[in-house]
């Protein structure tokens, strides 16, 4: 993801900056959904494993991305608290 673009993004509902999610993070993810129960924020299921995401600052919300394209969607967001194994700031 550019560099220029991820200094711009921020989470859609706290304002928070967002930054790339780390491969620590992305495996908890990865993991969650394959296991299966993981939801977005508007209770729909999350089944496609990411190959890429954002992260707010505080770690409380990934949103995922999409060839390249962030997908910046309130109701599309994955809350952390779901996953056990999430790794903290």
């Amino acid at each position: 993801m550019d560099r220029k673009l991820l200094d711009l993004l921020v989470c859609p509902t706290t304002r928070q900056p967002l930054q790339l999610l780390d491969g620590r993070g992305l495996t908890a993810l990865n993991a969650a959904i394959e296991g299966g129960g993981l939801q977005r924020a508007d209770g729909s299921a999350q089944t496609d494993t990411l190959h890429e995401a954002l992260v707010t600052r505080d770690r409380k919300t990934v949103y995922r991305v999409d060839d390249g394209i962030p997908v910046l969607l309130a109701e599309e967001a994955i809350a952390t608290a779901q996953i056990p194994a999430f790794p903290g700031a």
